[in-house]
């Protein structure tokens, strides 16, 4: 009988997830039902959303059950079917867990994929997958870019923060990318064609609202943010009359026993700037509008992508925390893919 790996969550998360906080475990398969169908999964998506899945907080996700494989989107083929929707052979890709083997129920989140249309079925977890989308609707929607408007991204070298920026850089934006190190700063403009780049590593808010005023002197319109913490706090003070933050994430939180918060909202009054969270989770009948722009776009070479592809199942745990060490360069994938 085929075994399955799995990378559980036996623990939740004091802080810094440990190793302690997972197992990982070897079950037997069980029996499909008719209208499921199982995937071999190949690769899986690795993003900082995971840690807060882990905890029993309240969230827009249901918290990761203790005992259960770790919640994470994923790329597959069908290895056995009881669903014609879902043949044998077929990828697909969809939310699932850190698993070699998900067992996929009829009505689910799964989605068949052509792979034949990208360079790597690993594209569907990284500019054409939740991360291109992320980024795509968060601009285009919320963050309205204009011509000639100034766009801030913190974490700019992300997955997500890189390609906002390019999104930005495409709608006439002058763009400033916030990111640890100079390696990936100087990536921001040589590579993705930031305008400007900033190490926030070993500055005060303080020296950070200096060298966003340096790097953005006429003000920022638009806050792209994934960081929270004092690099918030330093592009709010730097925020337009009328400016629109689009909250994304707080990457520099996730793993604080409580909470950071933000002292500047006063900056958001006095300029009648808006600040709104965003989930990509409203926006899946809409995927097939923003993958058509974003395959255009990468088309034309306006648009470049990095991915950072981890292999084995045994390894989740250290290719998962360099999310926090900031140890990746581009979209974080795990590859679990057969031994040819």
């Amino acid at each position: 009988m085929t075994k399955n790996r799995k990378f559980t969550l036996v623990s939740r998360p004091d802080g810094e997830p440990k190793p302690s906080d997972f197992a990982l475990v070897e079950e037997d398969l069980p029996e499909l039902e008719d209208g499921s169908f199982l995937v071999r999964n190949h690769y899986i998506s690795l993003d900082p959303a995971q840690r807060g899945w882990m905890s029993d907080a309240e969230s827009y996700m249901p918290p990761i059950a203790l005992g259960a494989a770790v919640t994470a989107s994923a790329v597959g083929r069908v290895h056995a079917s009881k669903n014609p929707d879902f043949p044998e052979g077929q990828w697909v890709v969809g939310l699932a867990a850190m698993e070699e083997y998900s067992v996929v129920q009829a009505g689910g989140f799964t989605a068949p994929v052509d792979a034949s249309l990208v360079p790597s079925p690993t594209n569907f977890l990284s500019v054409l997958g939740a991360v291109g989308m992320t980024a795509y609707f968060g601009m285009i929607d919320d963050g309205k870019p204009k011509e000639g408007e100034t766009l801030l991204v913190t974490g700019a070298a992300g997955a997500v923060g890189s390609l906002v920026g390019q999104i930005g850089k495409i709608k006439g934006c002058r763009v400033v990318g916030i990111a640890g190190g100079a390696e990936k700063c100087a990536k921001l403009v040589d590579d993705y064609g930031f305008d400007a780049a900033i190490d926030y590593r070993g500055k005060s808010q303080a020296e950070l609202e200096a060298e966003i005023a340096a790097a953005a002197p006429d003000g920022v319109d638009i806050i792209w943010e994934n960081v929270g913490g004092i690099i918030m706090d330093a592009g709010i003070a730097s925020i337009n009359e009328y400016g629109r933050m689009v909250l994304c994430g707080l990457i520099s939180e996730y793993n604080s026993p409580e909470p950071v918060g933000t002292r500047n909202l006063w900056y958001l009054i006095s300029r009648q700037a808006t600040i709104k969270g965003f989930l990509v989770r409203d926006y899946p009948p809409r995927f097939p509008e923003g993958i058509a722009q974003m395959g255009q776009w990468l088309a034309e070479g306006k648009i470049k992508h990095d991915e950072d592809i981890e292999k084995g199942i045994e390894n989740s745990y250290d290719a998962f925390m360099k999310l926090f060490s900031g140890g990746n360069q581009g979209k974080l994938i795990l590859d679990v893919s057969p031994e040819e």
